[in-house]
């Protein structure tokens, strides 16, 4: 069953954000804390919506989402994280899950659908090539930190 996420899924979401992390060798950067996932999604002004996989009442997926704008294109649905947990992945959760990122950027009329994967993780690529996605190996992320924001000279 794949259904939005509530204020009640958040622990689980979080649990699969440091699992996902962990899978990327990156458990040390999880800055992110529960009360700050309740209030940027469930706060005055919502940042990011998210769609639960459960089975048997088991929490077993989720893909967090929100919308961007591309001036060439219009409005976007950025999908931030699909996350299957281990034990369930090949079972078909990560695809019910992404057919309700696309349903919902059909819903609201998105131009694309976008997202990123590491270059490392086969499965995942593999995974986004069988569905027909288009991976770009020519745009490089840039990011500025939350130290870098504060020390930026403006």
């Amino acid at each position: 069953m794949i259904r939005k996420g509530t204020v009640a899924d958040l622990q689980d979401v979080y649990d699969m954000i440091v699992d996902l992390a962990k899978y990327e060798k990156a458990e040390e950067e999880v800055e992110i804390t529960l009360e700050q996932l309740k209030q940027d999604g469930f706060g005055l002004h919502p940042v990011y919506e998210f769609f639960i996989a459960e089975s048997e009442s088991e929490t077993v997926g989720m893909a967090l989402f929100y919308f961007r704008y591309s001036t060439w294109k219009g409005k976007a649905l950025y999908l931030e994280d699909l996350v299957v947990r281990e034990k369930h992945r090949g079972e078909g959760y990560g695809k019910a899950l992404l057919n309700a990122i696309v349903e919902e950027a059909h819903k609201t009329k998105c131009e694309q659908v976008r997202w990123q994967v590491l270059d490392w993780n086969e499965g995942a690529i593999n995974f986004y090539k069988k569905i027909g996605a288009k991976l770009d190996d020519e745009w490089i992320n840039c990011t500025l930190n939350a130290q870098q924001i504060k020390a930026f000279n403006f």
